[in-house]
């Protein structure tokens, strides 16, 4: 049963080969508390996941990265798995998708190799997070402040660092996703009186 007042989308971008329980567990952590979720993908038709370096399932892709706009969504799930990461952070398109979420200051989850994206997008520098423990030197490099923690909330981001994080991850996803959304839905309704 859904316990959010607030109905929102989350964008959950992923390529190919994405780590299974990064996406999976916090999808349905997100549905079960009322969010309408969009698997977005490269190409059309289903993604292939993986447990670790095994194939596992395939699932669904929702929308077509070359079509989604940033704009139809409340905030953004980014999961790793390191071939996943590597295709995403060398797509223009994707990272120009994360660089709208910012820009707009809308709630982000990144977690395991999923910063790869961040820093390629040139977001890391001044940015504390975490993430899978080999990826800490490309966070250091890119200016980010790399901490080995389960979480770290850096304004609009949250990052974690593997699947045994999962919990923490979607609990502070809970807070961050609906806090964010509500203020920002009252922001716009303030700003809407004014006029």
């Amino acid at each position: 049963m859904a316990t959010q007042d607030k109905k929102i989308r989350v964008a959950i971008l992923a390529a190919p080969n994405f780590e299974e329980t990064e996406l999976i567990e916090p999808k349905k952590f997100l549905e079960k508390e009322g969010a309408k979720t969009e698997v977005i993908s490269l190409e059309s038709g289903k993604i292939q996941a993986m447990k670790h370096d095994e194939k596992s399932a395939k699932y669904d892709v929702d929308v077509v990265l070359a079509e989604a706009d940033p704009a139809d969504y409340d905030a953004l799930l980014l999961p790793g798995g390191a071939l996943n990461a590597d295709k995403l952070r060398v797509e223009k398109k994707a990272q120009e998708f994360v660089k709208a979420f910012d820009k707009a200051g809308k709630p982000i989850a990144v977690i395991c190799h999923a910063p790869w994206l961040l820093v390629s997008a040139g977001l890391v520098k001044g940015r504390k997070l975490t993430s899978y423990h080999t990826i800490q030197d490309d966070i250091r490099n890119a200016g980010g402040e790399w901490t080995d923690s389960e979480v770290v909330v850096d304004g609009n981001w949250i990052t974690s660092r593997q699947p045994s994080d999962i919990p923490v991850f979607n609990e502070a996803i809970k807070s961050l996703f609906w806090s964010r959304v509500s203020a920002a839905g009252k922001n716009a309704k303030a700003a809407g009186q004014d006029h």
